[in-house]
């Protein structure tokens, strides 16, 4: 067995107890996790303070010098134990309020330490709680360093007496005892072309660095090995499952398809969307199931993409469905696709949650029947009930809002699974894309269709409300409508948002009937009310929509014109720019206007600049990413696969591309990874799939 597989327990100073709060505090199992669990960072330890010239700062310092005496002082809630620690030139009281037993027996008297912590301060006299403490001549025996590595940890870690110094002692020792079992991971060709170290270079350096150059380049070569071994788990799915699931063979571009193409396509494609098109025509003629992600921006034309993709299913004789996470986005797709096809002998049908029995029954018989060719809707689709004679294409929207077991679902509804096409207008940056979806496909849509106007974007204070109503006014003199979006449904004490209902009163008095009529929107409301309301709004029938985000996906009405978002601060840089998209549908020149109050925190002014700044998802979507961070980005539910422990997906984009292109090339020369240059990546890869970490959670 690989020794760096070996139980935590049996490392020296380990034993049963420090074990177990090493595996349930930081799922610290194995040799190997305690190896790869690196600092978040680092103090310079060249450096000792003179105790007679501290400065008054709350830093964290290291000194060298005695204890002289040790008492104990009463306080409220037990008691305290102070220590005086004393150089040539001063003293400072060293303090512990907990674990006085144990430290006490351990601490000895007029016998040199170096000590390390942080200083407080109180009426101009220093002290020092819980100091990391070390006998001066274990300290000049230990591994040296330039830095001091500072791990992640927990109060419950520290309680329980397991500090930074204890965690560096037992990474120190595994480095010097078994530094003979660090196999390389990388093959050598590789580590020539970047003049990457080592691996057990890397390991010490990463720990223990000696200057700061080396330690970068320790952090450099162990970046990139956890992107590369992540791109090549990713790739290898995707080749695996190209050679292992059969798909459905799409050959014919029939009847269907050209007829609607030629006679009844009411616009032309952009070159974006043929290429898109092609890239689906391709992947469902080639006899492999189709697993491609489509990507494009709000209003960018998806639709009709999913569109010929289902009429290919059909001109051979199968059946497609496209799924949409909410019933408000799942009719928008129903009434844009029934009015395409609506000069066709296509069968398209919509399921809800809403839908009645009567029209289940219908649906239900005309999908086993094969009259029934396409079917839209929500999660209703997933239901065991719902049975189709031959599906062939399962198109998936907002596919992030979607469960995995739930997509998984349409996969055996079939013998052979259907092709997919997982579909977002939530612009991913292309970094994560490459993370979270490296095995998939991987299409854009990136140019708007002609006679579009970008939409300008304005960012205004509460204090300018009034022109802000004067503004909308005269939009809606000119025909258009506008959309207000608020934060919150109900009034919360704990944050100070525009309540909705507070919003609706103050314009309903601003925008009086009959001279103006006003809809309201939120996800508390029935299906049947919000869908009256919608229409309403659809019609013409009223000027101004105030709504929550329940709008935020999938309503188009293109002669809505201005977008009012209130409490813009609030909202996250997606949800903002899925929100402006909501208007410039049509000709008009649209606006978007992000109202405020003057609070703003760093982050907030930098997502109310960008927004004022570019319409661009991609480049909105690379800024989200810098100040989220990539679990949040992408939803807590797909977060598992962005657990690095190293990498920054944000910062590292230059690595993350060598060691996507690099694992690539590696896989296009040796798909088997049989070349003896390639055995270390093997073994690699053995020991994660051994170790079920993370690596088995990618989408």
């Amino acid at each position: 067995m690989n020794v760096m597989q070996t139980a935590i327990e049996y490392l020296k100073g380990v034993g049963p107890e420090r074990a177990r709060l090493l595996k349930t505090e930081l799922q610290i199992h194995t040799y190997q996790d305690l190896l790869h669990f690196f600092p978040n960072r680092y103090i310079d330890r060249t450096q000792f303070h003179s105790l007679g010239k501290l400065s008054q700062n709350n830093s964290e310092i290291q000194l060298k010098g005695v204890i002289t005496s040790i008492e104990y002082v009463e306080q409220k809630r037990g008691k305290r134990m102070v220590a005086t620690f004393s150089d040539d030139t001063g003293s400072i009281e060293l303090v512990w309020f907990r674990g006085h037993k144990w430290i006490r027996e351990s601490l000895k008297l007029h016998t040199p330490y170096v000590i390390f912590g942080r200083l407080n301060w109180f009426k101009g006299k220093a002290s020092m709680p819980h100091p990391e403490m070390e006998l001066k001549e274990h300290y000049e025996q230990g591994v040296k360093a330039a830095f001091y590595p500072i791990y992640p940890t927990t109060e419950k870690l520290t309680q329980k007496g397991v500090s930074q110094r204890v965690i560096q002692k037992l990474v120190a020792f595994l480095l010097q005892e078994h530094a003979a079992s660090f196999a390389e991971t990388l093959p050598e060709y590789l580590l020539d072309h970047y003049r990457f170290c080592s691996k057990k270079e890397a390991l010490w350096h990463i720990h223990f660095p000696t200057n700061q150059h080396k330690l970068i380049r320790a952090q450099q070569r162990l970046k990139f090995e956890e992107f590369f071994f992540l791109q090549v788990q990713l790739l290898l799915k995707n080749q695996q499952r190209k050679q292992k699931i059969k798909g459905h063979t799409f050959k014919t571009v029939g009847p269907v398809f050209r007829e609607f193409y030629e006679q009844h396509l009411p616009f032309s494609l952009t070159k974006a969307q043929k290429k898109v098109i092609k890239e689906i025509r391709n992947d469902m003629g080639s006899g492999r199931q189709m697993n491609r992600l489509l990507q494009g921006d709000v209003g960018s034309g998806k639709t009709i993409v999913a569109l010929f993709a289902s009429l290919l299913a059909i001109d051979n004789q199968f059946q497609g469905c496209i799924v949409a996470p909410t019933e408000i986005l799942a009719q928008q797709h129903y009434q844009t696709l029934t009015e395409l096809l609506s000069k066709t002998e296509v069968g398209c049908e919509l399921l809800t949650g809403s839908s009645s029995k009567k029209e289940r029954v219908f649906i239900h018989e005309g999908l086993q029947n094969g009259t029934l060719h396409l079917l839209v809707g929500t999660h209703a689709i997933f239901e065991e009930t719902v049975q189709f004679k031959n599906l062939g294409l399962a198109v998936i929207d907002e596919q992030h809002r979607f469960g995995v077991a739930q997509r998984a679902k349409l996969w055996h509804k079939n013998a052979v699974p259907p092709h997919v096409l997982v579909m977002t207008a939530t612009p991913i940056p292309r970094t994560l894309a490459m993370s979270i979806y490296g095995d998939l496909d991987y299409s854009v849509i990136d140019e708007l269709p002609p006679g579009r106007k970008p939409v300008k974007t304005l960012h205004r204070f509460d204090q300018n409300r009034l022109k802000v109503f004067a503004f909308i006014k005269e939009q809606i003199d000119l025909g258009r409508q506008a959309y207000i979006v608020y934060p919150l449904i109900q009034e919360s004490e704990k944050l100070d948002y525009k309540d909705l209902m507070d919003g609706y009163e103050s314009i309903s008095r601003s925008f009086p009937t009959p001279q103006y009529q006003i809809s309201i929107l939120h996800g508390q409301m029935k299906a049947d009310d919000k869908a009256y309301e919608m229409d309403r709004f659809v019609r013409g029938e009223t000027n101004i929509m105030v709504a929550t985000t329940v709008i935020e996906v999938g309503v188009n009405v293109p002669n809505a014109s201005v977008m009012i978002v209130e409490s813009a601060e609030r909202f996250g840089l997606s949800q903002l720019h899925q929100l402006r998209g909501r208007v410039g549908r049509g000709a008009d020149q649209s606006y978007c206007i992000l109202m405020s109050s003057h609070a703003l925190s760093d982050d907030g002014k930098i997502r109310l600049e960008t927004m004022v700044k570019t319409n661009d998802g991609f480049e909105i979507a690379e800024v989200d990413l810098r100040l989220r961070g990539p679990g949040n980005v992408m939803g807590t539910q797909q977060s598992g696969i962005l657990q690095l422990k190293i990498a920054d997906l944000a910062k590292d984009v230059t690595l993350l591309k060598a060691a996507r292109n690099s694992a690539k090339q590696m896989l296009k020369n040796d798909p088997e990874l049989i070349n003896s240059h390639h055995q270390c990546v093997k073994r690699t890869l053995s020991s994660m799939r051994l170790d079920a970490n993370i690596w088995n959670f990618i989408s």
